[in-house]
């Protein structure tokens, strides 16, 4: 074979025989483990229809192969499946023109024109090549839109074209490229020889004459070996900001295939490992009268040669350390967005995480004008401000934009001034804005917020100058809003902790009611009981109030063990009081309460919803304090529930993978077995994107690498140690498990087993492997914590 492992064993789990292991649940493993289909088909993608009286979703209530696409008319609730001919007439969501009257879609690669006012379609190209990103011009004459790299015009009174740019790869080739040797030798040729000098002067004229006769062109822009991955015209047509992009040149990882229809070992290319050189990219301006263009000078840009704090520990004395690198650092452009009157804003990142800019850019000469400089010296996150989304900016009016900024430790609403400079906070506290819409009047931000509560969402309205922020929805839960084209309605996907999402309707104001228009939980979902689980707070050895989740079995079940579950991603919010996306592990959690175990979910350090200094606690150090908070949480179970302290154990996927096995080689007397899920036991093979963030790159901080990863500790490994790992992961690969695999065999540690699933990724789809994963993480809690 092509791929072999060698001086390895890998041990699996023998098949059991029963499932259960003396399950007291009404609930078997193997059911829950259906997903969708025990729970029911959830509705999801929510959208409206142009007249705002159907909303559109993806629904499964007949349990068919796949999900589809659904109407219901907020009128009559009446819902139906969209034939496929509704598909195609349905439209997308597009751009507006700056009266409302229409609006430009692109759908299937092709553009549509839309009357609002009666809602009737014009398809404005058919054709095989792709047209996307279609907007009106600032006149509403024309609708502008890229076609194979390059933007074109279309003139709706005559439905005319007109190419705008002209970018090619390669080089321009100059008229000449002699020397002065080469020149002299040219020029004394032409002089002594006259058919050299009469062929000249004819060829001089046919190209005069061919450009005389051509129609006006784009002047070619050429754009070397770069690719070009992101075009923006300014509203006026004059100036379009361009962006390039030079691939890192970095070697990719390989993830074996073994089980394949061919019948073949099949390589699948993944992800390069965290440190490797990364892709850069470059901004530039094109003045499309002259064909001038202009890069966007970030090399003078406020604190673009500041080094990180966190090679202070790597100098050898404090006056080693010099504060600022020679040379600029590299950085990312995103999309610019244009005002308009024809400015532009650009949100400008460092490619080490720590710096966010929002600058003012001069379209003349690709001068940058600094709004709001952001800096963390852990890294830039939160909410629509940096890591899991991209920085938002958008324009008010034509000398206002709003963004957002954790720089009171929580995501925050700012406006700014773009002349004046002068920034205005809209809200504060201890809470997040977590998501924006500016309503079509621009008089009112939409926005969903844990204002109430940390572990709700909620939708509120408040006024683009500023006040009070009005609650609009009022149930206890999560809501998911999605806004009607009239602003009048709302289509809101609501749950609750033990009740899973539906699709409401209420109106767009204070106190209207939410009117339920989906069913889709199964007969046998709703025959069970399902826990309301209670959410606490404990103290954790710092002082900090730490959120969890409390699963609590009756009394008379109680059997004294209690099993901890770390969920996935570090920044990623499970303690709340909606319907979990570790929905699975909820209903498993039922199983086990059912049979006599306490059960702790915990939002630890590094946990999303909490604000800025949550988020950047494991900043150096993963497997510091979120593991700490595991720990805190076990001693809380022990002090506070009765738990005994001999019979604890934990268990958690991705993230939590890589937790549990930090906990049971770091504590090895807190957990008596613990299964490892997925795990990332090395984060130095990892990927960069997400862990440069928080421990910077193996070669420029060793030390977080090396406190943070599970290899380093195995010896520690004294409990029960259950590791499971689908072998087509490619996020988190399955050579990290066996690595650490490997590891252990070198350091004779024999209460560990490793069960593997061939056909699995990162995230399990197939149900039979749900149910194996599970069988065996239950037969490990009932063999090892019970007496």
């Amino acid at each position: 074979m092509k791929h072999v492992f060698s001086a390895l064993i890998i041990l699996f789990v023998s098949s059991f025989s029963t499932a259960q292991t003396n399950n007291n649940s009404p609930l078997t493993i193997d059911q829950i483990m259906q997903g969708e289909d025990f729970v029911g088909y959830l509705p999801t993608n929510i959208s409206w229809s142009d007249n705002s009286k159907d909303i559109y979703f993806s629904w499964n209530p007949n349990n068919d192969t796949i999900r589809s696409n659904y109407k219901v008319n907020i009128n009559t609730q009446k819902i139906e499946a969209l034939s496929f001919e509704d598909e195609k007439q349905r439209s997308n969501a597009g751009a507006l023109s700056k009266d409302g009257k229409w609006s430009v879609y692109e759908k299937g690669g092709d553009l549509f024109l839309l009357n609002m006012s009666n809602f009737s379609k014009r398809q404005i190209t058919n054709t095989i090549n792709r047209e996307s990103n279609p907007m009106f011009s600032g006149d509403q004459k024309h609708i502008v839109y890229q076609q194979d790299n390059n933007l074109f015009q279309w003139t709706i009174a005559d439905g005319s074209i007109t190419q705008l740019t002209n970018f090619k790869s390669g080089n321009e080739r100059p008229e000449s490229k002699r020397n002065a040797q080469d020149q002299w030798l040219y020029d004394d040729q032409l002089a002594h020889f006259d058919i050299l000098q009469k062929r000249k002067n004819e060829s001089d004229a046919s190209s005069y004459r061919r450009e005389q006769r051509q129609f006006n062109r784009p002047e070619a822009v050429y754009i070397g070996d770069k690719s070009l991955f992101d075009i923006d015209l300014s509203p006026n047509l004059d100036y379009a900001i361009y962006r390039l992009y030079s691939p890192a040149n970095d070697k990719n990882t390989i993830v074996p295939d073994y089980v394949t229809d061919s019948g073949y070992t099949t390589d699948l290319n993944a992800r390069a490992k965290v440190g490797g050189p990364q892709y850069t990219t470059e901004a530039w301006v094109l003045n499309l009268k002259t064909g001038e263009t202009h890069q966007l000078k970030t090399e003078t840009i406020e604190g673009i040669k500041n080094k990180p704090a966190f090679l202070k520990d790597y100098a050898e004395t404090t006056e080693d350390y010099n504060p600022e690198y020679e040379n600029p650092r590299p950085v990312y452009v995103d999309s610019p967005v244009f005002s308009q009157d024809g400015k532009a804003v650009v949100n400008i990142t460092s490619q080490d995480y720590k710096d966010r800019w929002i600058m003012l850019v001069d379209l003349s000469n690709g001068n940058l004008k600094l709004i709001d400089h952001q800096h963390d010296d852990a890294w830039i996150g939160g909410p629509e401000i940096g890591w899991f989304a991209n920085g938002v900016v958008e324009w008010i009016d034509n000398t206002t934009i709003w963004f957002k900024s954790e720089k009171t430790g929580y995501a925050h609403l700012y406006t700014a001034n773009v002349n004046s400079g002068k920034t205005k906070a809209l809200t504060e506290g201890n809470f997040e804005i977590q998501q924006v819409t500016l309503s079509k009047d621009k008089k009112t931000f939409y926005i969903i917020s844990n204002k109430e509560s940390a572990h709700q969402t909620h939708f509120y309205h408040l006024p683009v100058k500023g006040g009070k922020m009005v609650q609009i929805t009022s149930q206890k839960g999560g809501h998911e809003v999605s806004i009607s084209p009239d602003e009048r309605k709302l289509a809101v996907r609501y749950s609750y902790t033990n009740k899973p999402w539906e699709l409401y309707v209420m109106d767009n104001k204070a106190g209207a009611k939410m009117t339920q228009l989906t069913e889709s939980t199964t007969d046998a979902f709703k025959s069970y009981n399902w826990t309301e689980a209670e959410i606490i707070n404990f103290t954790a050895r710092d002082g900090a109030q730490v959120p969890a989740t409390l699963y609590k079995p009756s009394p008379d079940k109680n059997n004294g063990a209690a099993v901890i579950f770390v969920h996935g991603a570090g920044y990623l919010q499970n303690v709340h009081n909606w319907w979990s996306s570790y929905y699975r592990e909820y209903m498993f959690h039922n199983i086990l309460t059912d049979n006599g175990y306490t059960v702790l979910a915990i939002d630890f350090r590094a946990s999303k919803g909490y604000g800025r200094d949550w988020r950047t606690a494991i900043y150096r150090h993963m497997g510091g304090k979120d593991l700490n908070d595991q720990i805190d949480g076990a001693k809380y179970l022990v002090e506070e529930h009765g738990v005994s302290p001999d019979k604890l154990g934990i268990y958690g996927g991705s993230y939590g993978g890589f937790i549990t096995l930090m906990a049971m080689f770091k504590y090895p007397d807190t957990f008596k077995s613990g299964a490892a899920l997925r795990s990332v036991t090395d984060w130095a093979h990892y990927n960069h994107g997400y862990t440069a963030n928080i421990l910077n790159t193996p070669v420029d901080d060793p030390k977080a690498y090396q406190q943070s990863s599970p290899i380093y500790f195995a010896d520690g490994l004294k409990g029960n140690l259950l590791m499971l790992h689908g072998m087509i992961d490619t996020n988190v690969h399955f050579q990290d498990v066996v690595r650490l695999s490997q590891r252990l065999i070198e350091l004779k540690k024999e209460n560990w087993e490793l069960a593997v699933f061939p056909l699995e990724g990162h995230g399990f789809v197939e149900s039979s492997s749900w149910s194996d994963e599970y069988r065996r993480i239950f037969k490990l809690f009932q063999e090892t914590l019970r007496e």
